[in-house]
């Protein structure tokens, strides 16, 4: 694999998000299929995306979703992915989907928290789920049900279509040895994390991927987390921080969506429909697979390359972050219905198979690794 600088990496990395990615154009894809399919395309969508241009794994599923799809419909869809910027800036993307102005998009339900703060339960909760447990509720429990039918509202169908897996807890300049230490940290972290942070006495700051390192290097930030290895090592933490926390209590695992205006979802023929769930799925497995196996070159990378010392947060800690979840997620369930209905139905799920994982996983990680 070719190395690719921090510098590049930042300036691809844009103005959103824990999550970056590369998404161009599929016209390559489309020439070089030309030979094989030579009819004009049916149907020609466009896809926009939270992810800027040139950023690795997540928006290189994008581009493989546009390619997945024009295969299996020999030529008779084609689809054009854009990054962030390219036809629209990238948050504006649910509501250009919604309104039919483009007819698909790419990024994560806790963008839109600002419209309806039940989006976030698709992505991700603190303490929640791992990215093998979400997609037990998403495919066969309620979730994909509850998903379709809170998005409905708004014109849209959603898949999952991606995953980040598990996180790492961030990266620090000081020693987290209690709860006390986060009073006055200022940390960039989004969503949830976020707002347990500020209940622990700290200040989540949000800012542009391409200015955390510049942030965390200069002291305009304590701490930041990211996603893990793999994104954090291009990023360069490990060259101007001094402890690689874990476990990423904020982030178990990241679904990332792939949404579709229902009118021209529903005005499609049911092969086309059935095309677009199957390459979404196979984006879903595709992103954690690659996720799974780079971060842990990286984290060899890391290791061997810098003099970081990996930390562990003490258990304190971790209780008492578990305890600002679950006021946080309480004051957002007492007030939204929406937030309500779907966060009881996935601890309803997680309940009934945390029992399963730990006999089963837990017990062998716990006693056979």
């Amino acid at each position: 694999m070719a190395k690719i600088s921090r510098n590049t990496f930042l300036k691809s990395a844009g103005a959103i998000g824990a999550l970056g990615i590369i998404s161009t154009s599929c016209n390559n894809i489309i020439k070089k299929n030309s030979e094989t399919f030579s009819n004009t395309p049916e149907y020609e969508w466009k896809m926009v995306t939270t992810w800027p241009p040139n950023f690795p794994v997540l928006g290189e599923g994008c581009n493989l979703f546009a390619e997945w799809v024009y295969k299996m419909s020999a030529g008779r869809m084609k689809i054009s992915p854009y990054g962030s910027g390219e036809l629209i800036p990238g948050l504006q993307s649910f509501d250009a989907v919604s309104m039919g102005a483009v007819e698909m998009g790419h990024g994560a339900g806790y963008y839109w928290i600002g419209k309806f703060p039940a989006s976030q339960f698709f992505t991700t909760v603190p303490f929640g789920m791992n990215a093998q447990e979400f997609n037990a509720w998403m495919y066969a429990g309620n979730g994909i049900k509850l998903w379709k039918e809170v998005y409905a509202e708004y014109n849209l169908v959603p898949f999952p279509a991606g995953n980040t897996g598990f996180q790492m807890g961030g990266w620090f300049n000081k020693e987290i040895n209690s709860i006390e230490d986060l009073k006055g940290l200022k940390m960039r972290i989004p969503g949830l994390g976020g707002n347990v942070l500020a209940r622990a006495g700290g200040t989540p700051v949000v800012s542009a991927g391409s200015e955390i390192y510049t942030n965390l290097e200069r002291g305009v930030i304590d701490a930041t987390e990211w996603i893990g290895p793999y994104h954090d090592y291009l990023m360069g933490f490990h060259e101007i921080a001094k402890y690689y926390y874990t476990p990423g209590w904020h982030e178990p695992q990241a679904c990332l969506e792939l949404i579709v205006n229902k009118k021209k979802y529903e005005d499609l023929p049911e092969d086309l429909q059935v095309i677009i769930e199957t390459a979404a799925a196979r984006s879903n497995i595709w992103m954690l697979s690659q996720f799974v196996a780079k971060n842990n070159e990286y984290l060899q990378k890391i290791e061997n390359e810098s003099k970081v010392e990996f930390k562990v947060f003490p258990d304190d800690v971790l209780q008492s972050l578990k305890v600002f979840t679950k006021d946080a997620i309480n004051d957002i369930i007492g007030s939204d219905p929406t937030s309500k209905m779907v966060y009881e139905d996935q601890l309803k799920f997680r309940t009934g198979v945390s029992k399963w994982s730990n006999l089963s996983e837990k017990m062998y990680f716990d006693k056979l690794q």
